[in-house]
């Protein structure tokens, strides 16, 4: 794997040298944009309004919109002599308990190992101590041309930097949550299903979506069609009912 990042997590007095990977890579079925009409592709090209002209890759640089309509450039140099401490320095604020996170807030996660042999220790130590306290450390960077708050927690003796979305960047749900009563014994029911439910076997599961796409594609390409999926469900309309037939249906399947 390539670094995307090197730099130092600094907790308390400790600093410690390490080297950030991505550690998700996302496997979709690429479409391109094409003209409808010829299904010809369709190009996006690097133009110059001032200039009426195409321009190469090498003379596209990056500015920032001012309220007037008038742009002030930024130089790669530029970004590179921000007075910001988080660009070589993850900065851990403190630790909390891992439950106190919400996950809505999760960014994306990267890999951190250790840079060079004197690391290895004191990377050994903080993964260890989180795993041992269920804590997750709580911390700043920069990375990816943005400053980021991040959780650093273990994941199968190795250190895991998750960036997390800002609060401002959360969107409340307004008015979402239904103002609908449950009954005692409908939440007991949900509950009973719940537990027959419990347990997920993730290794089994795939992308459905990936695949049907695929055959779409399959039939398409040699002038087949593709037979329809079945109809979708349907809200229930008998609430006990379901959850009644759907406890039968789980302890069955289950073998009780």
């Amino acid at each position: 794997m390539r670094a995307i990042w090197s730099g130092v997590i600094q907790f308390g007095m400790v600093a410690l040298p390490v080297r950030l990977y991505g550690a998700t890579e996302e496997h979709a079925v690429r479409l391109h944009e094409i003209h409808a009409s010829d299904g010809s592709r369709v190009e996006h090209r690097r133009f110059c309004r001032a200039e009426g002209r195409e321009i190469p890759y090498e003379e596209v640089g990056r500015g920032f919109a001012m309220p007037d309509g008038s742009v002030v450039p930024l130089t790669e140099e530029d970004l590179a002599r921000l007075p910001l401490p988080t660009k070589h320095t993850c900065e851990v604020l403190g630790f909390v308990p891992g439950a106190d996170i919400d996950p809505i807030s999760f960014a994306r996660p990267y890999y951190a190992g250790p840079d060079g042999p004197g690391a290895e220790r004191p990377y050994a130590l903080l993964v260890e101590a989180l795993a041992r306290t269920g804590m997750v450390g709580v911390a700043k960077l920069a990375i990816r041309s943005r400053e980021r708050l991040a959780l650093l927690r273990p994941r199968r003796g190795v250190l895991v930097v998750q960036t997390l979305l800002w609060e401002d960047e959360l969107r409340e749900p307004g008015d979402l949550a239904p103002s609908a009563p449950v009954t005692d014994r409908e939440l007991a029911l949900a509950e009973v299903l719940i537990r027959e439910l419990t347990g997920v076997e993730k290794r089994e599961l795939h992308d459905e979506y990936g695949h049907a796409l695929e055959q779409l594609i399959a039939a398409k390409a040699s002038g087949g069609e593709l037979a329809e999926s079945s109809a979708q469900a349907v809200p229930a309309v008998d609430l006990m009912a379901a959850l009644e037939a759907s406890v039968r249906a789980a302890r069955a399947e289950r073998g009780d």
